[in-house]
């Protein structure tokens, strides 16, 4: 079953916007879609409003830093929960230039998933109605889920390697 909406998914979008995939694959069993920047806010769009696809729920929106620290990655999670269908789209960004547009106008609840995850990762989400942090201070001048930054705080002697296996 899998197999077959990862192909027919490919097939509408590939009609419907020549060139916008720029990967498929199922990963355990998922159907997972990377698409251009450029082209992400139109595919969301016509993912949800077509009638025959038909993923009008957004169950997830949250994003990640590539293994070799140059890009940002956000990561819509979308159900088509009458036919039970799910798929995962992606789009990747240069970190230093983190922006994509917004969701909210597609499904409102990707309000707050947009800020945590500008919270934690500094995409900005253009057009968004009120992105500002939603779990972390308002002052805080990092984005904490970046590989950049230490899990660790480095000035801790309360503790000792040995306990950890190092």
């Amino acid at each position: 079953m899998s197999q077959d909406l990862l192909n027919k998914v490919n097939e509408q979008l590939n009609a419907k916007f020549p060139g916008a995939i720029e990967a498929s694959e199922l990963s355990y069993d998922f159907p997972v879609f990377t698409i251009k920047k450029e082209n992400i806010h139109d595919v969301l769009s016509f993912l949800k409003n077509d009638t025959e696809l038909n993923f009008h729920f957004l169950t997830d929106l949250t994003g990640f830093q590539t293994a070799d620290e140059k890009q940002l990655a956000a990561i819509y999670h979308l159900h088509n929960m009458p036919k039970n269908f799910r798929v995962r789209v992606k789009v990747f960004m240069p970190i230093d230039k983190p922006e994509v547009p917004t969701a909210t106008d597609i499904w409102p609840g990707a309000n707050w998933m947009e800020r945590e995850t500008y919270d934690f990762f500094g995409i900005r989400f253009k057009g968004h109605p009120n992105l500002k942090r939603i779990l972390n201070v308002d002052e805080m001048d990092i984005f904490p889920m970046r590989k950049e930054y230490p899990l660790e705080d480095q000035t801790r002697d309360d503790k000792s390697d040995k306990m950890f296996g190092r």
